[in-house]
């Protein structure tokens, strides 16, 4: 058994998470910079209070915004565990049929012998040549777990 492992992160995806999630807090910053005074026609005013609140919500959407950095893909001789923005799974390669990139999608998928599809969000189309490189990668590991599963097989 060989003992190469394949790492998969998506590169535009995460640089674009990183610089959302720094405008989206300096956004909110300068909003709540100017929550000062009156709410308008009605009684109540703006406090300090409120100011760290959309502080908060600032720094909570942005949380939100770079769950899009944890998503990878690691696979090697016995399996592949995938990590997407909710959740992760931890596949022997027995289970796996075949990896999918059509055209047109924007991640590969795994399709799995019990006929469900996978997406694997860490490949993306945006990343181009790099994600075509990690599925045939990742395609190199399935072919030869299924060589070696075969009963009749010399090596």
């Amino acid at each position: 058994m060989s003992t190469s492992v394949v790492r998969l992160r998506p590169q535009r995806a995460r640089v674009v998470a990183w610089i959302l999630a720094a405008a989206i807090i300096v956004v909110f910053t300068l909003v709540a910079t100017g929550l000062k005074g009156s709410t308008g026609d009605g009684y109540g005013t703006f406090q300090r209070g409120d100011q760290f609140a959309m502080v908060g919500l600032g720094v909570l959407f942005a949380l939100g915004i770079l769950l899009f950095t944890r998503l990878r893909v690691e696979a090697d001789d016995k399996g592949i565990r995938v990590r997407n923005l909710v959740g992760g799974y931890d596949l022997p390669w027995d289970m796996v049929r075949s990896i999918r990139f059509n055209r047109g999608t924007p991640w590969a998928t795994l399709e799995l012998s019990d006929e469900d599809l996978l997406p694997m969000m860490a490949l993306q189309a945006a990343d181009k040549q790099y994600a075509v490189d990690g599925v045939r990668a990742l395609r190199a590991l399935l072919e030869a777990s299924q060589r070696e599963s075969q009963p009749g097989t010399v090596e």
